[in-house]
């Protein structure tokens, strides 16, 4: 791939068109958020934003919860890390986009080609310690929802800033914490992670799951954190462990399932909202 990655899931994740899907995020922005008022004066602080990837009318209300901070990282930030899971290609390590945008409804995302670059050089320089592949794949990238869904609130939220996005596929979390460590302890980075919750239970059985999940993270306590609780696991114990080691405390924002916005409560998926340094 070379130039823009055309969106895949436009139209069927979140609106295609330019107006309702900027009055859509809108409204996730401000709504109110179930568990009250999210301190927004904190957020200067934020080192990773994580967040959930499903379709709008789903996930998006938690969603916005998490990216009414951003607005306060303004001037602070200059790029965003998208970590998420690979849905559709087996990715054996980290696949990284060719991209230098992304296609949205609302217009390209500039891609951070420096950023993308320096993350290929660090896997290059880590793969004798860690056996980690990190690699352009463009196959992973084209089809997968996750990181995608994630780049129109990020227009709106921290418009202008680029991002850098990559798919984290079966290598443990300690390798990518690695992986990630500069960016982390760039301030002016950052790190994103998309990931759902737990999967197709029963509403009350699925709260009980995500309940403990979210104890986990807010311990930050990735070793708690098991593949089948949150399909972004990986990328989300990776950041967990770089909080650990350097004390970062972890805030639940909100705590959802698709049984409380707008799917039925037999079959339901789970969706968190967490701000890491905030």
């Amino acid at each position: 791939m070379t130039g823009v990655r055309p969106a895949a899931v436009a139209g069927r994740f979140y609106p295609a068109d330019p107006g309702r899907l900027t009055a859509d995020i809108a409204a996730y922005l401000s709504a109110p958020a179930p568990r009250g008022p999210v301190d927004i004066a904190s957020a200067s602080g934020m080192r990773a934003l994580v967040v959930p990837h499903a379709g709008y009318v789903f996930s998006g209300p938690t969603a916005g919860v998490g990216y009414r901070l951003l607005p306060a990282l303004a001037g602070l930030v200059e790029r965003v890390v998208l970590l998420g899971p690979a849905h559709y290609v087996p990715v054996p390590g980290v696949a990284v986009s060719s991209a230098d945008a992304w296609e949205t409804p609302l217009g390209d995302a500039t891609v951070d080609a420096a950023a993308r670059d320096a993350v290929l050089a660090r896997g290059r320089d880590l793969a004798p310690q860690h056996g980690l592949l990190v690699e352009v794949d463009d196959r992973a990238h084209a089809p997968e929802h996750c990181l995608e869904v994630q780049v129109p609130f990020l227009q709106q939220a921290l418009p202008g800033v680029p991002i850098v996005p990559l798919l984290v596929g079966s290598r443990d979390s300690p390798a990518v914490a690695d992986l990630l460590r500069p960016w982390w302890d760039d301030p002016a980075t950052l790190l994103l992670v998309s990931t759902d919750l737990s999967h197709y239970e029963p509403q009350r059985v699925a709260q009980q799951l995500d309940a403990r999940t979210a104890d986990a993270v807010c311990r930050v306590d990735a070793d708690d954190i098991g593949d089948r609780d949150a399909c972004g696991a990986r990328p989300l114990r990776a950041v967990l462990r770089l909080a650990a080691a350097d004390g970062t405390r972890v805030r639940l924002l909100d705590l959802r399932t698709s049984a409380d916005t707008a799917g039925d409560p037999y079959r339901v998926v789970g969706y968190g909202a967490f701000a890491v340094g905030a």
